[in-house]
């Protein structure tokens, strides 16, 4: 079996697992694959092996962190805040359900290629412990916007 033919299984096996899946693990099990891909066509000819490994466990630590801080109502408000919400104004919400404190500060949006994308700065609050994150979101084709954290 081809590395491409072990690639294309691994992502078949994620996407079945991803309807019984946790947030959590759903943003550490795409951000993992992303690296990888991203890694593997990155790194040099005969080091593909190396990034592509490095790539993933740098993509899925960043998914586990967003999937693990957000459930579905903190997403609709992240997707409301990059929506409407103007340039460099920040929105704040507390989750009624789990306690958890988010602060968003969307930055002027870009055009990238056919899509829209916002930078956007993330703040929460969980369990007394903040946390910073910088991201870039793009809109998708559905109106929804995928987030992606930036690397250092």
């Amino acid at each position: 079996m081809t590395r491409k033919h072990l690639l294309l299984l691994a992502l078949a096996g994620l996407l079945s697992m991803s309807g019984c899946a946790n947030n959590a693990q759903t943003g550490t099990g795409v951000g993992a694959l992303s690296g990888a891909l991203a890694g593997s066509l990155l790194g040099p000819s005969k080091n593909k092996e190396a990034y592509a490994l490095f790539g993933g466990l740098i993509g899925g630590a960043l998914g586990y962190a967003i999937g693990n801080e957000m459930d579905k109502q903190d997403l609709k408000r992240l997707n409301s805040t990059l929506d409407s919400a103007p340039s460099n104004h920040t929105t704040r919400w507390v989750n009624p359900d789990t306690g958890k404190e988010f602060a968003v500060t969307p930055r002027p949006p870009q055009a990238r290629g056919d899509q829209v994308c916002r930078e956007a700065e993330i703040i929460s609050v969980i369990d007394g412990r903040r946390e910073t994150m910088v991201t870039n979101a793009c809109r998708l084709p559905d109106g929804r916007w995928e987030v992606r954290p930036q690397s250092s």
